[in-house]
């Protein structure tokens, strides 16, 4: 098999991980996985890779992460020996930005997307998301499947021990845990927390160097706002001290314009965390709003500073959201079943799991 990327298989991201687990599970499997990368630029320059690119040989089957596409409408488009499914995690055209600019966008995934013959999807809302844009073509009705990304990775918490944390006195223990760029809404978690008197404190986990100036911005607000008592910048964690901080923290708080699926939602979860996201995409197939966390509208600081007042307020309520996030968790997919089930797709497109004839 083969796997098109841009940059390494290690970037700090949903997506990534995504692409990671498989790979790994695939290889443990048996399966050989050739990584192809191509080189992380600007969209406008990923574009100017059809005029080089051409596909690999040698290979079963090729699966395509969809942020790939500006760089694969002309190769794709050419002949291959091979089916090409497309994983997709988060259509580009899908995020927050000008509408025009979006409507460029879609034009060229649109594009794309007819050149594949099957799909991946990460949540039933990225499926519908890709319906929607290929409705009506020949793409619409080939082989696909939802697998959803595991929460289990880092390990879970049983119920007495969120039970026990949830009702602990003190500060409201925040956790934002996604890089810092403006489509993940610290700015809007930020500015609630100015909002309100009450007494919380807030680990931002997340990479910096994604969008220097945003994160650099971040900084200054906490710093013009005397929030630096109140918020911690870790940068990105691994490990011992990711889990630690995880099982610390009393409610994720991600009030992200748009996910695909929302790893980081579940993983929190698993630990027994309420989470506080927005309505836009795929994060309502995760949060019960009043049940496992709460969803509020995109940027509305308002509304998420009266709901973190609440659960700081009320740690009972607090309590019983924790045990309800920990349930969810429990009931949804791990890695490793998701994982079985997309092999078990590229097997039957691939038709590999049938002997040679001699």
């Amino acid at each position: 098999m083969g796997l098109i990327i841009y940059g390494s298989l290690d970037t700090m991201s949903g997506g990534y991980l995504y692409d990671r687990r498989l790979v790994d599970y695939l290889r443990e499997q048996g399966d050989h996985v050739e990584i192809i990368s191509l080189l992380w630029r600007s969209y406008l320059s990923h574009l100017t890779d059809n005029l080089h690119f051409h596909l690999p040989s040698g290979l079963d089957i090729l699966i395509e992460d969809e942020l790939n596409h500006p760089s694969l409408l002309i190769a794709n488009a050419q002949s291959h020996p091979y089916p090409i499914v497309s994983l997709v995690h988060n259509l580009h055209s899908s995020e927050k930005r000008p509408a025009w600019q979006n409507t460029f966008y879609r034009a060229l995934e649109r594009q794309y997307l007819r050149t594949v013959d099957g799909f991946i999807f990460n949540s039933q809302t990225t499926r519908r998301a890709v319906n929607l844009l290929v409705e009506g073509t020949p793409s619409s009705d080939r082989p696909n499947i939802v697998a959803t990304p595991g929460g289990d990775r880092l390990g879970s918490l049983t119920f007495e021990e969120v039970h026990r944390r949830a009702i602990e006195p003190g500060p409201l223990r925040l956790i934002f845990l996604a890089n810092v760029t403006p489509l993940k809404g610290l700015h809007v978690l930020l500015e609630a927390i100015n909002h309100k008197s009450s007494d919380f404190h807030l680990d931002v986990v997340g990479s910096l160097e994604v969008d220097i100036a945003y994160a650099r911005e971040m900084q200054n607000f906490t710093d013009d706002k005397d929030l630096q008592p109140r918020v911690t910048f870790h940068g990105v964690l691994n490990g011992h001290q990711l889990i630690d901080k995880i099982k610390r923290a009393q409610v994720l708080v991600i009030p992200s314009f748009y996910e695909g699926f929302g790893i980081a939602y579940l993983e929190g979860m698993a630990f027994g965390l309420p989470a506080i996201g927005t309505r836009a995409g795929a994060i309502p197939q995760l949060i019960s709003d009043g049940e496992n966390g709460y969803l509020i509208e995109p940027g509305d600081s308002k509304m998420l500073a009266h709901r973190l007042q609440a659960l700081a307020a009320d740690r009972e309520l607090l309590a019983r959201m924790s045990l309800a996030a920990l349930r969810h968790f429990q009931l949804q997919p791990t890695w490793a079943q998701s994982m079985e089930s997309i092999r078990k797709y590229l097997l039957r497109t691939t038709d590999m799991g049938r002997p040679k004839p001699k």
